[in-house]
């Protein structure tokens, strides 16, 4: 069983914040920890990635989707849900328990089918900077969307803008990831760096000479370790408490030692000209123009393609395991859990299991990613579960060194048997 096409149960601020209490909070409202949980449960009731952070181009290549395959995912800011429409599936579930990210998610679908023409669309999500974009949105989009993300977008934000009104102030500039960047480039100019002058290099050596000499010498600055050094400071990158030590424990509980090589990955691991995620880190926004790096939705040669299937989607105010117990068995194809399962407890990521693999076809595929480099289900999830699953480690190892995004310690792909 999915969702109704194009239609929200009621959701709310509310609704949103006691879902994502039951996902993050762990510990007494009175400890530490638990104060940490409920200010990250505060930070991330709002929208957090106006562009997700897992690179789509290795989800695709691990998923092997056909077009008979349905799938769940995650919806997080939707660019993933569209651009694996690339791959023809024949249904994608996307399901979210922060109503901005559904709003969002949804609002990609219908500008897809309703803006007249690719540069109208680009416009929109790729510059998401011209006062055009809300003229666009009246004429095109609004009468497409659902009540619930149309009351969201034309909603007022804190500022008493309407929310809308960010596809023309730029969206990439807003959001909590959008905040947190925008933090990183104030503290490494009050330091004498200024990171979008490494989008102008060339080749990887020239952005290799920039990293050595500008970027590096950051995380050697006492300010920048000590800020690294509070859970606090990650929120913008949507990292809560729980995944933070996980996150800590590649650098031996050295955060800005860890910060540090995910930069580095980020910055010389691959080639400005075919990274979009470096792109939105150090230019703060794609490649001006549409022959840039771009996510394979945003792509001219796939358009129409996401136009025709976008009516495929349906989109979920729910948590995965809470979708999944409406499917029925051995139903889904492949399952994209981003790295949700970092927040989890044992219990909660056993009841995940049991479910994804009651509702499994055989040779179904599941991916995620986590904060450490290792996956994180051998000797949390039960045995019995485990047994069933088909760990791909080479593959995943190879995907996680091609994922653009760089932010990950690994990239895991389990293959059922059946």
């Amino acid at each position: 069983m999915a969702c109704k096409e194009f239609t929200l149960p009621p959701s709310s601020i509310k609704q949103t914040r006691q879902n994502l209490q039951s996902a993050v909070h762990q510990n007494d409202a009175a400890s530490r920890a638990g104060f940490l949980e409920r200010m990250f449960t505060f930070a991330f009731k709002g929208l957090v990635y106006p562009q997700i952070w897992e690179d789509p181009t290795v989800d695709l290549e691990a998923l092997a989707l056909t077009p008979d395959s349905r799938m769940l995912t995650i919806a997080s800011g939707g660019c993933n849900v569209l651009s694996y429409l690339t791959a023809n599936p024949r249904e994608i579930i996307a399901v979210d328990l922060n109503r901005a990210h559904l709003a969002l998610t949804r609002l990609k679908l219908a500008a897809a089918q309703g803006m007249p023409t690719y540069e109208a669309f680009y416009r929109f999500f790729g510059e998401a900077d011209a006062r055009a974009n809300v003229n666009a949105y009246k004429r095109f989009v609004q009468e497409r969307l659902d009540k619930e993300s149309r009351k969201y977008w034309e909603g007022r934000d804190l500022m008493l803008q309407r929310r809308i009104s960010l596809f023309s102030r730029d969206l990439y500039h807003h959001g909590l990831l959008g905040y947190f960047i925008g933090v990183a480039h104030w503290m490494a100019r009050l330091h004498g760096t200024d990171p979008r002058q490494i989008v102008w290099a060339r080749t990887i050596d020239e952005q290799r000479t920039f990293f050595d000499t500008a970027l590096a010498p950051l995380f050697d600055r006492r300010l920048v370790r000590w800020v690294t050094s509070k859970k606090m400071s990650l929120y913008g990158l949507g990292i809560p408490p729980a995944q933070y030590e996980a996150l800590a424990a590649d650098g031996n509980g050295d955060m800005a030692a860890v910060l540090k090589a995910r930069l580095e990955k980020l910055a010389c691991g691959f080639e400005m000209k075919d990274n979009y995620f470096a792109w939105q880190a150090f230019g703060r926004g794609y490649a001006s123009g549409p022959s840039g790096p771009l996510p394979p939705y945003l792509q001219a040669d796939h358009y129409a393609e996401i136009r025709d299937r976008a009516h495929r989607v349906k989109v979920c105010h729910r948590s995965f395991t809470e979708q999944l117990t409406k499917e029925q068995d051995a139903a889904l194809d492949a399952y994209v859990l981003l790295d949700a399962q970092d927040w989890m407890t044992d219990a909660q990521l056993n009841e995940l299991w049991a479910e994804i693999t009651r509702t499994a076809l055989p040779g179904a595929r599941v991916v995620f990613r986590t904060a450490g480099a290792p996956s994180i289900l051998p000797g949390r999830v039960d045995d019995a579960i485990l047994e069933r699953w088909d760990y791909r480690a080479e593959e995943s190892l190879d995907y996680s060194k091609r994922d653009r995004s760089a932010i990950y310690g690994g990239m895991h792909l389990y293959v059922f048997k059946g």
